[in-house]
């Protein structure tokens, strides 16, 4: 799973690089979708949003099962 911590500056790099549109602005910071996100798969060889983010505000979180 795949979300965006407090780190968030809003810089608006990530929105416009998700191939799913999973993420938009949320009321203080953007937000992923997570009904929407494929963590880029089949898309890029990472989560893109993780890669352009200039400020390490994009966690990856390892599912629990």
């Amino acid at each position: 799973m795949i979300v965006i911590n407090d780190g968030c500056i809003n810089c608006d790099v990530c929105e416009p690089e998700c191939p799913t549109e999973a993420i938009s602005m949320g009321d203080s910071i953007y937000e992923i979708n997570q009904d929407k996100c494929v963590e880029c798969e089949g898309y890029y060889d990472t989560p893109n949003c993780y890669a352009v983010c200039p400020v390490e505000a994009v966690d990856i979180l390892q599912d629990k099962g």
